[in-house]
């Protein structure tokens, strides 16, 4: 009975060890579990952080991209860079000027290079003119392909009102059609062929909006697209309303200093007799009669008081400089060019340097 009690209170006595050291080792192991997972967490970090400094991104103006899209990639991927494409808003501005007008083309480089662009907003800046008639221009023109890419040469023979803007917009559709879902055709060694997509389509359509504008008017990219982001992207007229007085967009058409339309008319313009048959004439009075006619643009809107001629001298289409300004014309030198782009500040975003001094 002795030995009973003694293993008894033996057995007791070491229980609470017992337990403690169980405990003990559950905790270690608990431990240990959370600390693999950070390590494992840890681990995933640096492997990414190795592949960036590796492959950085390539980022555009306003949107980050993949370099390259490889055949693997899964639908769903696809759909999702569809659907960021989606969400631009893409604008051509097309700036109707003459083939010799070297250093105006260099000069609105860089007044349209240096404006930061909202971010989700997708500008092109292209200058417009017709067909090279001289030797010099093959060189020159040329050498500014092959430097900028921001070059249209029309089919048609250099004029102001008697069809250069009909054929601008006519001819974009064709310019901007999706040759990326072109099949792409090889020989298999059997005698047949085998096809494969070029590329991941282009957003369509390729431009939400059009502009034509002169190479006098000065446009603040930033203000454009705000003002562009609430209207329609469809049947759209959008511009300063003619006659200056006038508030309606309705009453008249917009002025050449720069007008913009939805991609839509556009195609519309391109298909359409009316402007094909209504050619001669104020280009900008012109346009607005083929939207009358045509019963197009139905969506309007007037960006007056944004929109206006240089303040001086005065008359009923200026006003003074101010903030909200989406378009300055009648820029027609070089001094006035320096007074709009003073007001402003068009240099602000100047990094200083050890390399220069401008006060």
């Amino acid at each position: 009975m002795k030995l009973l009690t003694k293993a008894y209170s033996r057995h007791v006595h070491h229980r609470p060890f017992i337990l403690s050291s169980i405990a003990f080792i559950l905790f270690f192991c608990l431990l240990a579990s959370i600390n693999e997972v950070r390590f494992d967490r840890l681990l995933h970090l640096g492997q990414c952080a190795i592949s960036k400094l590796q492959y950085p991104s390539i980022s555009t103006s306003t949107t980050t991209t993949n370099a390259a899209f490889n055949s693997s990639s899964s639908s769903s991927n696809a759909t999702n860079n569809l659907a960021a494409a989606d969400d631009e808003i893409r604008i051509l501005i097309g700036i109707l000027t003459l083939p010799d007008q070297y250093p105006r083309r260099h000069f609105l480089r860089m007044v349209y290079g240096t404006q930061p662009v909202p971010k989700g907003a997708k500008i092109d800046v292209k200058f417009v003119f017709c067909n090279l008639t001289k030797d010099d221009q093959t060189v020159l023109v040329a050498l500014e392909i092959m430097r900028y890419d921001d070059i249209i040469i029309l089919d048609c023979k250099e004029n102001m009102n008697n069809g250069k803007t009909f054929t601008y917009f006519s001819s974009l559709p064709d310019m901007f059609s999706d040759d990326s879902q072109k099949m792409l055709k090889s020989d298999d060694g059997n005698g047949t062929t085998t096809s494969s997509e070029s590329s991941p389509p282009p957003p369509s359509p390729p431009y939400h909006y059009v502009m034509k504008g002169d190479d006098d008017s000065y446009f603040r990219l930033g203000n454009l697209v705000s003002s562009l982001r609430p209207l329609p992207r469809d049947d759209l007229y959008y511009g300063y309303v003619i006659p200056c007085p006038s508030m309606d967009p309705f009453v008249e058409y917009m002025s050449g200093m720069g007008y913009l339309v939805s991609w839509d008319i556009v195609e519309w313009i391109k298909e359409s007799e009316i402007p094909r048959n209504h050619l001669d004439g104020p280009e900008d009075k012109v346009f607005g009669a083929w939207l009358k006619e045509g019963r197009r643009g139905r969506n309007r809107h007037n960006a007056k008081w944004s929109m206006y001629n240089f303040p001086v001298p005065p008359s009923g289409c200026t006003h003074e400089f101010w903030p909200d300004t989406i378009a300055v014309h009648l820029l027609k030198n070089q001094p006035k060019w320096i007074e709009t782009l003073k007001y402003f500040n068009a240099t602000k975003d100047l990094k200083p340097s050890k390399l220069y001094h401008i006060p």
